[in-house]
């Protein structure tokens, strides 16, 4: 019976440290047309219109991610490509995405216990979007609702009509901050000139980046 019990109590100890390191985020496609949602870490869901994609990711994830993908088509092993956002062809991404896409960004538990989150442009801009806490009484969310693309500089226009970032397009230190020591540009302001709350280069983080208790659950919503 000992044996019994203790494994029963192991079961349910597990049981618990699984839920307790697990924040929900639900994934929601309010587009009026399909979105191929991705996440790192999580993989990939095909949204219709007003679909939603609950995501468990562990507590302690850093580097995490979700984006929007668009012009999709997959075979039936899950193959194939995307006009924006793909990752290396495959529906289930393990991997970022090709700019330009917004980023959804996250780590989560880290310094003071603390979820550090943001919506960045950096990687340039194709569907607007909400990125927000609820649960845990944190209330700051960040929204990118403008029409970027239609007001995109020439300079950084995508054949396809999205919103290029000036690093992928330029290709220099000046943009890229491969060295660490860029700053604010032109083409940056324009980012941040149309959504402030948002990352508009890779050292605007002043101004950028939120936290939220960690444990925090989070709804992600692509054309909110």
């Amino acid at each position: 019976m000992s044996i019994f019990k203790n494994s029963i109590s192991f079961f349910f100890a597990t049981l618990f440290i699984t839920f307790a390191h697990a924040a929900r985020f639900n994934i929601t496609n309010n587009c009026p047309y399909v979105v191929w949602a991705a996440a790192v870490l999580g993989g990939g869901r095909q949204l219709n219109s007003k679909e939603s994609w609950p995501l468990d990711v562990n507590v302690g994830t850093t580097g995490g991610r979700v984006w929007a993908r668009t012009g999709c088509n997959f075979d039936g092993s899950g193959r194939g490509s995307c006009q924006i956002g793909d990752c290396s062809g495959l529906f289930q991404c393990q991997a970022y995405g090709v700019p330009p896409n917004a980023l959804a960004e996250f780590a989560l538990n880290q310094y003071l216990n603390l979820d550090f989150f943001d919506i960045s442009l950096v990687d340039g801009f194709n569907v607007p979007m909400d990125f927000s806490p609820t649960s845990n009484g944190c209330t700051k969310g960040i929204t990118c609702t403008v029409d970027i693309n239609g007001q995109c500089p020439a300079e950084l226009k995508t054949p396809s009509g999205y919103c290029n970032n000036p690093c992928t397009v330029f290709k220099t230190d000046e943009y890229c901050c491969n060295s660490g020591n860029c700053g604010p540009t032109t083409f940056s302001e324009f980012f941040k000139n149309l959504c402030p709350d948002a990352y508009s280069y890779p050292k605007d983080d002043a101004t950028s980046t939120f936290t939220c208790t960690g444990g925090t659950n989070y709804s992600v919503v692509f054309c909110p």
